[in-house]
């Protein structure tokens, strides 16, 4: 089955039904040979996810802080008033 249109939450289902069925010792060895291919694919699909989701999130909190960081530079402009001259005449 490929991983094309699957979602993280499938893949994982099918995971724990691929465990079960190993665990059961009912499968031969043909099908515990492609069931374990099965179960590697979808274990490498669902690991690309969740770095996937790392990253998002990651990029997420630099956003935030970039933009905590613009709105404290505004904030502190803002608090200092206007610039006053030096020096005198």
């Amino acid at each position: 089955m490929t991983t094309e249109g699957r979602s993280y939450e499938t893949a994982a289902a099918r995971i724990e039904e691929i465990i079960k069925r190993l665990d059961s010792g009912e499968a031969g060895l043909r099908e515990t040979l492609e069931l374990v291919k099965e179960g590697r694919e979808l274990v490498e699909f669902c690991a690309a996810e969740l770095e996937a989701v790392g990253r998002g999130l990651e990029e997420l909190r630099l956003d935030e802080l970039v933009a905590r960081l613009e709105a404290g530079g505004r904030q502190a402009g803002a608090e200092a008033g206007p610039a006053q001259p030096q020096g005198g005449i």
